[in-house]
């Protein structure tokens, strides 16, 4: 069952009456291309197996001096008549908050696990300074994103959050096949993506994701050359 429909489609397509790979990676979004979402297609019991978020799942993360917390709450967030979950994201430093977030995930039907929003705060001195990048689908001309598709395959393109000029962030499947060594351990048949944003061409990210873990190493490619890795994984 198709969750999203994109609204600019190919009349070739419809009328072709059966579905090639060209139209199944046409269903996921790009850009600022509208999407119509049914909440009766969608769950919160994301079972995705390139990232699990059960709840009371923890993931503890080293970005140099930062530690990057990600707990997976029992608590959800209506958006646009869907039931998303709620992921708290909280980055320290000397034991500092840093940047506090709430993150809003959904999966369709297809096992895409959607990304409908974040609530995020930036901290210095113990104050809040910024709250830039928040976004909800549905406001504003926010537009929702896919974060982990159902069934990646390499060369898909998708956009991962949309909100013009201030969350564009899109990603590109590179490898089903990669591995990857962090401290928690090293994993193999690993999913790997480019992720960029057309605000800024100048940042470039890989992403690597273990089944039945989730994310477990980002290398940040440019400006800088930073490595977030897996410290600790907890399941729920």
């Amino acid at each position: 069952m198709r969750t999203a429909v994109v609204l600019i489609l190919s009349i070739a397509a419809i009328t072709a009456g059966c579905a090639s790979d060209d139209e199944d990676e046409a269903s996921l979004p790009t850009g600022s291309e509208t999407v119509q979402l049914d909440a009766a297609d969608f769950t919160t019991e994301i079972d995705n197996p390139y990232w699990p978020m059960k709840p009371g799942t923890e993931w503890v993360y080293r970005e140099g001096p930062q530690r990057v917390e990600i707990t997976v709450t029992g608590k959800t967030k209506q958006i646009e008549g869907i039931q998303a979950r709620v992921v708290h994201d909280l980055v320290t430093e000397n034991g500092e908050p840093v940047e506090d977030t709430f993150d809003w995930y959904a999966q369709d039907n297809d096992g895409n696990i959607w990304y409908l929003g974040e609530d995020t705060k930036e901290y210095e001195n113990g104050k809040v300074v910024s709250t830039e990048g928040s976004w909800e689908a549905g406001i504003d001309g926010a537009q929702a994103g896919i974060v982990v598709p159902g069934e990646p395959r390499v060369g898909m393109e998708y956009r991962q959050e949309y909100l013009k000029g201030e969350a564009e962030d899109a990603a590109e499947v590179l490898s089903l096949d990669e591995r990857a060594a962090v401290p928690y351990r090293s994993f193999a048949k690993v999913l790997m993506t480019k992720d960029f944003t057309p605000l800024d061409p100048k940042i470039l990210e890989h992403k690597f994701y273990a089944r039945g873990v989730g994310p477990v190493l980002v290398l940040e490619l440019s400006p800088g050359a930073g490595r977030e890795e897996l410290l600790t994984w907890t399941s729920g």
